[in-house]
């Protein structure tokens, strides 16, 4: 006999044919948001690791150097001790990016461009902006310069050792600031934000030295705002290096005043500051004048319009949505 035909089965009345994803749980919207791990988990990661390497970091120095290694100011304690935490920075930069798949030039710091035209024009505004604040309070008759204080090779060497030292300075804040952190709440919170609340922190980090006021932290938070300004401008943190290097050097080095509290030996002129403490900083130095506030502020004006035709093609080449990713 033949077989009956039997209809195909079609769908069952009331049922669904497509299958709806899952909602994540709450706990997993904490952590993760559509691009992975959110920018406020990846910085903490990123500040747990330095935190641990930092610690470990500390008790070598502290083996071999003993306790001055961390309270002197001169070139061999810098070199020593923003060299180390610099080397930490880096590497734990290199571990974050391992597992973001992001180079150093995303951070910020590419190889290309490297102590470049850049970072040559960073030393030139440095050593112009410091330059200014001490010429307006020669002028307003708050600082005066009483000849040399190192001569012939003493003073090239020390020149010299407070480069090298500064460098690593500019190397290390810059990149603590404004590497990683700073690209990674920019993705959050986006660029501005970021800038600002980074610029507070680097305030507070120096609210921690000697002598310092809070004219001389505000003074620091414009500065790295500065600094937050090159990098969003130029795209790199090379001009923000320079600058940052050549600015303390001539502070320390050149004019032989205060940086942020702290006096060094081994300086190229005797400066003295003389007058009311708002204008001259007093024990912190030119950086707790309010000169230098308007000279922070007039840098970042000038800034802007240095690098304008930069900055309005490098938006034309990054879409808005490219720029922020969710918190």
């Amino acid at each position: 006999m033949p077989e009956p035909d039997i209809p195909e089965a079609g769908p069952v009345e009331g049922l669904q044919n497509t299958v709806h994803p899952s909602r994540p749980g709450r706990l997993a919207w904490i952590f993760r948001g559509p691009d992975g791990i959110r920018a406020f988990w990846r910085l903490l990661i990123f500040v747990g690791i330095l935190a641990i390497f930092r610690f470990l970091m500390n008790g070598i120095l502290h083996y071999f150097f003993g306790h001055h290694a961390a309270t002197d100011f001169t070139p061999k304690t810098v070199l020593i001790g923003d060299g180390s935490a610099f080397t930490l920075i880096v590497i734990a930069t290199a571990i974050m990016g391992h597992f973001e798949k992001r180079s150093f030039a995303d951070y910020g710091l590419p190889v290309r461009g490297a102590f470049g035209a850049r970072f040559f024009e960073g030393i030139v505004w440095g050593f112009l902006a410091e330059c200014g604040t001490l010429g307006i309070l020669y002028l307003t008759g708050n600082a005066g310069f009483q000849g040399l204080d190192q001569r012939g090779a003493a003073a090239l060497r020390y020149g010299l050792m407070w480069g090298a030292a500064f460098l690593l300075v500019g190397f290390f804040e810059e990149f603590l600031f404004r590497g990683y952190p700073q690209f990674t709440l920019a993705t959050g919170i986006g660029f501005w934000p970021a800038a600002i609340l980074l610029s507070c922190l680097f305030w507070l980090g120096h609210m921690g030295n000697d002598g310092e006021t809070w004219i001389g932290g505000l003074a620091t938070a414009l500065a790295a705002l500065i600094f937050c300004v090159s990098l969003r401008l130029t795209g790199n943190l090379w001009f923000a290096i320079g600058m940052h290097a050549s600015w303390d050097w001539t502070e320390t080095y050149f004019f032989g005043v205060a940086d942020s509290g702290m006096p060094a030996n081994g300086h190229l002129l005797k400066t003295t500051l003389t007058g009311s403490k708002w204008m001259t900083g007093g024990t912190v130095g030119p950086e707790g004048s309010v000169i230098e506030l308007l000279v922070c502020l007039v840098a970042i004006g000038l800034l802007f319009v240095r690098f304008h035709s930069n900055s309005r093609s490098r938006s034309e080449r990054i879409s808005p949505q490219s720029s922020r990713q969710t918190a």
